[in-house]
């Protein structure tokens, strides 16, 4: 199971439905394409997920937890001021210009 979008063109989509149809329900999801552009995204449906996800827990996986702030700050010096989700915002705003 890659979980990457692969692409896979029309004609091709139609004469192995079935396949691409498996790989989706394992959690594949594929970008499906006409004469090389982009027409539909065929994904993953919430009910096939959470079977994926609860073999995954089976196997020892675990699920991201903590404070998003605190992760993306951490480089920051001990005792430094924790910004405020504003100033996260400003920043990020800051780099696209």
């Amino acid at each position: 199971m890659t979980h990457m979008s692969d692409r896979v063109g029309v004609r091709d989509l139609r004469q192995n439905l079935s396949r691409y149809l498996d790989r989706v329900k394992a959690g594949d999801s594929l970008v499906v394409t006409e004469r090389g552009r982009e027409v539909a995204r065929l994904v993953p449906s919430a009910a096939s997920v959470a079977p994926a996800l609860e073999r995954l827990l089976a196997r020892g996986a675990t699920m991201p937890g903590g404070d998003l702030l605190d992760a993306t700050w951490s480089r920051s010096p001990p005792g430094y001021p924790r910004p405020s989700v504003q100033e996260v915002l400003d920043d990020l705003r800051e780099d696209r210009v």
